[in-house]
């Protein structure tokens, strides 16, 4: 039940923000086998009945699904610009990064709760170069930063994308919001809720033609 609470704050909290390798078949005791199972059984209300169709699950549901097949580590991501909500199982940890992938082996790399790269969902964040960001925000500080952000190109070539932040408290109690500006005129603002050394719930910027994405912990 907490973390369903938890759930419900983070939908609220978001709409007032404006390693991987494949696994043999069969293998459900994996982290990308039991990552599988928690994106299957979350999904199959939407099939079970032939009669009529079936409402869209909540992410609620989504997240419930998912805490029950999978012991480990689980991240909800929801991706604004495709409109949909995904639980993640963590399938690599590195020190303080870890990656979490769907079923069909979209990653995205979290150091610490910040987002510091994503794969497979095209146009992918390479690497964000954001220690200094994540230092601000754990800390509860304000001050400005820079971080880049880096993307692979068509050509194959990585691009760096130079931003200065500005780190601050947010509106609501708790929160941090950075404020970032970059050449081209690209401006983006993140905005996060740290607890216990990381960040549980956020918005982050993944890039220009990827736009946001909501990220709530949903087992640690």
């Amino acid at each position: 039940m907490t973390r369903l609470k938890t759930t419900a704050l983070f939908l609220a909290l978001a709409g007032t923000l404006a390693a991987c390798g494949s696994e043999p078949a069969g293998n459900s005791t994996s982290p990308i086998g039991l990552a599988r199972l928690a994106v299957g059984e979350a999904l199959a209300g939407a099939r079970a009945s032939r009669e009529a169709p079936a409402s869209p699950r909540s992410d609620q549901d989504i997240a419930a699904a998912a805490l029950r097949v999978n012991p480990g580590p689980l991240i909800l991501v929801g991706l604004e610009s495709a409109g949909r909500t995904q639980a993640l199982a963590m399938v690599g940890e590195n020190g303080d990064m870890r990656t979490f992938m769907t079923e069909n082996e979209q990653a995205v790399i979290l150091r610490r709760g910040m987002l510091v790269g994503t794969k497979g969902l095209g146009n992918d964040l390479s690497v964000a170069e954001a220690g200094p960001s994540m230092a601000l925000v754990l800390a509860g500080r304000s001050g400005q930063v820079n971080r880049t952000m880096r993307y692979i190109t068509g050509d194959g070539l990585e691009r760096p994308l130079p931003m200065t932040c500005n780190i601050g408290p947010g509106p609501n109690p708790g929160v941090m919001v950075e404020d970032c500006t970059g050449a081209g005129g690209v401006t983006f603002q993140n905005s996060y809720l740290a607890s216990g050394g990381a960040i549980s719930v956020s918005r982050q910027w993944i890039g220009p033609a990827l736009g946001y994405m909501t990220i709530q912990e949903l087992r640690r």
